[in-house]
């Protein structure tokens, strides 16, 4: 397995040697290149309008990179055993976080949903780390546990309540999205750990059957089931976002109509530099641009699951399922957000990885993939011989 090396001194002086791998680094590159570019042209007109300055978001993201590379980097620096000795504090941190927002005076609202905390010159999404805390504590249980997640209910049980309680958490500010994301992957973890398939089915079948009763209950989540179904019925009210969103994406065609030519983001297409960027990129770039982005997306989400392999092949368990939770949760947060940008599904408030505009997703999610980086040097310098016995093998 091939990867990019660097030296770097440990406290106790001795020389090792810090193994990246490119296989990440660079889908992560391009993409976050793509990502600053479709920022600046996607929210240059809202941007001048409203503010009188034509690259202020795309500025603001540049920080939001160079804090979310900081991030990586500590990440890196940190031991993941250290994760996985601390999970249930993280796990108390996560949960507070996540009642933070519901606080009044603590936590932001924004058009109607209490998810943010005001940290200084940006708002933070408490449930973008809330969900990486809580995985992490779900990876632990998972190893610590392993005997009785795999044998016994209550053993599977108790992981599954914490996850239901902050679910609650998540659906009160309100963020169907963030909660849906975090109980999904959570359950491919603890799959992936051991859990009986017929004690996932009874969450499984819990969680479908309460999020429908919530949409049923709800009148605006009911309209944005109806305008999902078909948008065109009312296209000046609750069908518009997703109307100018298609019309963005049929617009573009094979190749686009060009860098900087999209209509839909003149005032058109809501949100075009945040949850609806992949709209004007397609816009833009047509078939060919977004196809190129989705294979690198698909790179990465492989990438991390063949770490994740890689780890638990060198005996590294909680590792293992730590990338694999990385790896699933961008998947399917990347599969969320294009889905509803293609109305395929409900429209949701989740952001598009490493492209949209925002500070709290970039700096979470360049900070995790940090931890995937440390996974795999890990792999490498702790567990080489044994995923070399293993390749033998096969």
């Amino acid at each position: 397995m091939s990867s990019a090396t660097l030296a770097y001194a440990r406290s106790s002086g001795t020389q090792r040697r810090l193994m990246l791998d490119p296989w990440v680094i660079g889908p992560v590159t391009a993409l976050l290149l793509v990502g600053l570019v479709m920022v600046a042209s996607a929210s240059i007109g809202v941007s001048d309008k409203e503010l009188g300055a034509p690259f202020f978001y795309f500025q603001r993201q540049l920080i939001y990179v160079a804090l979310g590379l900081v991030a990586a980097t500590v990440a890196l620096a940190i031991p993941t055993s250290v994760w996985d000795r601390y999970s249930m504090a993280l796990l108390g941190v996560g949960l507070f976080l996540l009642v933070a927002v519901l606080i009044p005076g603590v936590g932001h609202e924004v058009n109607g949903s209490r998810r943010w905390l005001r940290l200084g010159f940006m708002n933070f999404q408490a449930s973008e780390l809330a969900r990486v805390l809580l995985l992490t504590y779900v990876a632990s249980y998972s190893v610590r546990r392993a005997d009785e997640l795999r044998s016994d209910f209550k053993g599977f049980l108790r992981p599954v309540a914490v996850l239901g309680v902050a679910a609650v958490l998540l659906l009160v500010e309100p963020d169907f999205g963030a909660a849906t994301v975090l109980l999904t992957t959570s359950l491919a973890v603890l799959f992936l750990a051991g859990a009986r398939i017929r004690h996932l089915l009874v969450p499984m079948v819990l969680g479908v059957a309460a999020m429908a009763l919530l949409a049923v209950t709800s009148s605006y989540r009911m309209r944005r089931l109806i305008a999902f179904r078909d948008p065109w019925q009312d296209p000046f009210d609750s069908g518009f976002q997703l109307t100018q969103s298609l019309i963005a994406i049929g617009r573009g065609e094979w190749f686009g109509v060009g860098l900087g030519s999209s209509v839909q983001k003149l005032f058109y297409l809501p949100e075009a530099h945040t949850d609806f960027v992949f709209a004007v990129m397609a816009e833009e770039f047509g078939f060919v641009g977004v196809a190129t982005v989705i294979a690198l997306f698909g790179l990465l989400v492989g990438r991390a699951l063949v770490i994740a392999r890689n780890a638990a092949r060198a005996g590294l368990e909680f590792q293992s399922l730590v990338a694999a939770a990385i790896g699933i949760w961008l998947g399917l947060q990347v599969f969320v957000n294009i889905g509803v940008n293609m109305g395929l599904l409900p429209t949701k408030g989740l952001t598009l990885p490493l492209l949209s505009y925002g500070g709290s997703s970039m700096l979470v999610t360049l900070g995790w993939l940090g931890v995937l980086l440390r996974v795999h040097h890990e792999t490498q310098s702790q567990g080489r011989p044994a995923v070399a016995r293993e390749a033998r093998r096969e």
